[in-house]
Order: C-alpha cells, then sequence, then structure tokens
C-alpha cells in the first residue's frame, strides 16, 4: 500500500499518510482518505493529530491558515479549531470539524476515519435533551443574534437541561447578518444560522417579535411590548443595535431606507435596480452597500456621502483609506466628503432629491442611512447594571453585569485580555460568538474568562481586507507590500506595542497575527520596523 492509499479497515477507511520523519512540527498537509474524503493532518511537538479540513463558517481550507499551540485558525475569518479534538475553539460559525484516528505503524502515520465523517467538513457537538423534572431552571436569552445562539447551544453542549428561550425583535430566527450588506437579495431563511428543526431537535426556543420593554431584576421578570411577561432563573442580554435615524427633513419619505433586517435588505436590492442610489456613512456597511448597489443591484448611479474626508481612515489610516476609495470610483462610485445631508425632497411621497449642507443636490430614487447604531439596552437602564455614555452594559471578565445577568456581542463593554483588561465596546461577528460561549459556560458556573483576539473583515469587489486585533488609537501604520496593488499587511503601533494587524491578499498573516496576539508573541514595534516580514515569512511562503 503507497502513501495516501486508502483502504477498508473493518467499518472505517484508513490511508498511510506519510512516513514518520517526512512532516516537521508546525507542518500541515491536506490528505486523501475513502472515496474522496479529505483530512488536514498535524504534527507539533512531535506527534500527529487529524481532523476535518474544512473552516465550518464559510469553507476556507485549513491547510492555508495558521497553526499554534494545538489550533489552527482559519485564514479568512479567524475561526479556530483544536487539532486534536476537532472543537470550534473561537469564531465565527458553530459546528466544530471531524476527528480521526491516528496511528504510527512500522515508521508509517496511518489515518484512519469513520466513513460518516467523511460526508461533511461539519460535526455538531454532542448536545443534550431538557429534562425538567432534573432542572425546572428558565434561561432567557434577549436577542437573536450570533452571541444568543452560541449561548444557547453551548448550553446544551454542556449539559444544561432546563429550558432555553431566546427572544428576538425580529420575524425571522437567527441569521448571518454580515450578509445583509453584502448580498441584500438573500431572504431571511437563506441565511439563517439554524434551521427551526434543529433548534426543535435540542428543544432551543425562539420567540419571533418579542421586544423587552423592561427588566425588573429583582423580581427576575422581562416584560415584553405587547405586554407579555417571562420569569427567569439566568438573563442572556445580546440585543445588539438599532440603526441610528437621521434628523433631516423629508426623512420619511418612500425609499429613504435603514438596513436592520432581511427584510430591509430585500427591499433597498429590489428598489435600487435600475434606479439612481445615494449611501449616507461612509463605514463598512455604507460602502458594502454602495458596492452592492453598482454591481449585483444593477443600480444606474452611486452617490456615497461622508462627513469625514476619507472613509475607515480611523480604522485603518488614511492611505488605506484613500486606496478603496479610488476602488470605488474606479467603477463608478462617486463620494461627496466633508458633508452630510439637509434635506430630502420628493413628490407624491417618494424621495427624488438628496439636498446636501455643501450645497450640491443629488437626484435620488433610493437612499440608504448607515451613520451608526445606538444600543438597544433602554429597557435595562433601571435594573441596577452600569452602562457607559452610548448605552452599553458594563461586565466583568466572566460576561457578567450583575447577579444572574449576562451581557454580549456589540453592546457589552467588555475587559479586552489583549489590552490588559481595559474595557471596550467592539461590533464584531466573532466576538458575539465568543461572548455568547463565555456567558453560557459562566450560566453555569464554570468561571470561564472571556480570551479572544477581536477579528473582523470587509469584502468589497472580490477583495477582502481582514483585520486582526484591536487599535482604537495607533501612533504610526507600518506598512509591508503594495496599498495601491491590495497586496500589503499594515501594522498598527501604539507606543512600543503592535495592536492590530490589517491585510489584503495576503493570508493567511492575519490570521497568524491574530494567534500571536492570542498567545502574547506578537513582535514589538522596533522589531516590525527593523523587518517587518520576518515574523510572519515562513506562514506565508
Amino acid at each position: 500500500m503507497g502513501v495516501s492509499e486508502s483502504t477498508m479497515a473493518g467499518s472505517m477507511v484508513e490511508t498511510v499518510a506519510c512516513k514518520v520523519d517526512d512532516m516537521k512540527d508546525g507542518e500541515m498537509r491536506q490528505i486523501d482518505i475513502g472515496d474522496g474524503g479529505h483530512a488536514l493532518l498535524v504534527r507539533e511537538n512531535g506527534a500527529y493529530t487529524a481532523v476535518g479540513y474544512k473552516c465550518t463558517h464559510y469553507g476556507a481550507p485549513l491547510i492555508k491558515g495558521s497553526l499554534m499551540n494545538g489550533r489552527v485558525r482559519c485564514p479568512w475569518h479567524g475561526a479556530c479549531f483544536n487539532t486534536t479534538t476537532g472543537d470550534i475553539e473561537d469564531f465565527p460559525g458553530l459546528d466544530s470539524i471531524p476527528k480521526f484516528e491516528t496511528q504510527i505503524v512500522d515508521g508509517n502515520v496511518i489515518v484512519r476515519a469513520n466513513p460518516e465523517d467523511l460526508k461533511s467538513h461539519k460535526k455538531v457537538a454532542k448536545m443534550c435533551q431538557p429534562s425538567p423534572g432534573e432542572d425546572a431552571r428558565t434561561f432567557l436569552l434577549i436577542g437573536g443574534g450570533p452571541s444568543s445562539l452560541e449561548c444557547a447551544e453551548t448550553l446544551r453542549k454542556n449539559n444544561f437541561k432546563g429550558k432555553i428561550v431566546i427572544a428576538t425583535t425580529e420575524d425571522v430566527l437567527p441569521y448571518d447578518r454580515p450578509m445583509l450588506s453584502k448580498m441584500l437579495q438573500k431572504k431571511g431563511s437563506e441565511i439563517a444560522l439554524r434551521s427551526k428543526e434543529f433548534l426543535d431537535k435540542y428543544c432551543i426556543e425562539v420567540e419571533l417579535e418579542k421586544e423587552a420593554s423592561k427588566l425588573d431584576a429583582e423580581k427576575k421578570e422581562v416584560t415584553y411590548e405587547d405586554g407579555s411577561t417571562m420569569k427567569y432563573d439566568k438573563l442572556f442580554i445580546g440585543t445588539g443595535g438599532t440603526p441610528r435615524v437621521m434628523d433631516a427633513p423629508g426623512g420619511d419619505l418612500q425609499n429613504v431606507c435603514y438596513l436592520r433586517s432581511p427584510n430591509n435588505a430585500n427591499a433597498i436590492a429590489a428598489a435600487c435596480k435600475d434606479k439612481k442610489l445615494v449611501v449616507i456613512g461612509t463605514s463598512f456597511i455604507g460602502l458594502e452597500v454602495a458596492a452592492f448597489g453598482i454591481g449585483k443591484g444593477g443600480a444606474t448611479s452611486v452617490d456615497v456621502i461622508g462627513q469625514s474626508p476619507t472613509p475607515f481612515a480611523k480604522v485603518f489610516g488614511p492611505e488605506i483609506g484613500a486606496r478603496f476609495t479610488q476602488m470605488h470610483m474606479e467603477k463608478g462610485v462617486k463620494f461627496h466628503f466633508n458633508t452630510s445631508v439637509q434635506e430630502f425632497k420628493g413628490s407624491g411621497g417618494k424621495l427624488d432629491k438628496v439636498l446636501l449642507k455643501n450645497g450640491e443636490i443629488l437626484n435620488a430614487d433610493v437612499c440608504v442611512i448607515g451613520i451608526g447604531v445606538n444600543a438597544s439596552t433602554g429597557f435595562a437602564k433601571d435594573c441596577g447594571v452600569e452602562t457607559t455614555r452610548n448605552g452599553s452594559i458594563v461586565v466583568d471578565k466572566f460576561l457578567k453585569a450583575r447577579d444572574d445577568i449576562y451581557v454580549g456581542g456589540d453592546i457589552a463593554s467588555f475587559p479586552l485580555k489583549m489590552l490588559g483588561g481595559k474595557h471596550v465596546t467592539i461590533g464584531h461577528w466573532q466576538l458575539s460568538h465568543a461572548h455568547g460561549r463565555a456567558a453560557a459556560l459562566n450560566m453555569l458556573g464554570k468561571n470561564q474568562e472571556i480570551d479572544t483576539v477581536p477579528f473582523f473583515w470587509t469584502m468589497q469587489y472580490g477583495k477582502s481586507i481582514r483585520y486582526a486585533g484591536h487599535a482604537a488609537e495607533f501612533d504610526e501604520v507600518i506598512i509591508e507590500g503594495s496599498v495601491e496593488e491590495l497586496a500589503f499587511v499594515a501594522y498598527y503601533i501604539k507606543g512600543k506595542d503592535v495592536l492590530a494587524v490589517a491585510t489584503v491578499g495576503r493570508d493567511p498573516i492575519a490570521a497568524h497575527a491574530a494567534n500571536h496576539l492570542y498567545n502574547g508573541t506578537m513582535p514589538s514595534a522596533d522589531e516590525i520596523r527593523t523587518d517587518p516580514a520576518r515574523w510572519h515569512r515562513a506562514v506565508s511562503a
């Protein structure tokens, strides 16, 4: 039997993956096994392990990811998987990857797999069924985002047999929210994170169109806008934010839109085809909508209005912000900087013009407003939790706001370990998952500190910028590569430290940076200045 030639061994399939000395420590290989199956073979500390070969989020090949200390991190969006168990240990994504048996026989590395585990790159972790006779408690999760869903699944994975209820203001099951501004035509059911059948199987109740209006922490009771109430034993709040409304005359005209739900997205997608689209706001959402409009959306024109002189300058720096502006302009998007809306004008109750404060008048059939969000925490203002000026709820390292109340996602002001425990509020998809998991474990008394590195991305015109870390402020940006050619690594420096790394066209360096930031091994600013590529040269070879 030659290397990588699969055979049957009872009910299992097996393959000789390699000779025991073929791979070095820290090396990964994708191998074939069974009838068209694949696995990721890993060698670390002299030991071989084998797990699934694709990330369970969007299917990125893990062979192109970053391996460090028993975890492989996805090259696209930063999810982490344990290379011994296959368990997902950081996010985004909900599922683990399969694990396979490895054995050394006569100097060969043998990998064995159950053929069933080769049919999918995803593996749903074992979850328990409720048993009211054993556990009569109710855990209420307010908010229909990934933090609540991950919290619910983590509870079931850790043998919580009580009642789990997710209450959401939405009229659809929890869905992949980042898709809203990238693929506006997708229905809520098409981007659902879990099916109703899945949720029913594990007795995770989802109550739709339930908006919390009051929280009584002493009575442990939530009142909803419809007048109904629910008692809880422990509460998780992951309500996220609501779009900030623009205070300008004519804002109630037809086709002046905000993007918050699949219904909003679908309406915008339908309305902008063969029409003039105006986008207010140069945030990630605003420019992703602009990219959609000028591309798949079929708009005849797209104008973007921003109060700043350059999009993304506070996040990526002015040079990278200017290059992304140029990329949009090359596709036909027009920008109007250093101004804002004076008034919306229309006829017959329908938008037809946007008047700017600089005197410009833009013809417009559709306008999408993306000027930020407000924390959806008003219902909790009198329940004894501490809030920040913007309405975020302050939590400790266990995501706890007060007795029996935990908070996660965009509304949590939490201590970020990589910043020495400094409190931050960060609206990232990946962080929401991590918060939900940690909160669930702490609701069960496991004292699990939140320990994750922020990771986000934006995709525009087929170019994805990936960002690992958190640099709310930076003194310097060191750029390796070419911003003009959209193939670069940017380092965000504060004092002596590298706080974040952004990349375009340089996978898996962002994932590698996240691993180093997580492990506290990121090179210093001086080391980066001396040789920016040295620390990642091997991983990106």
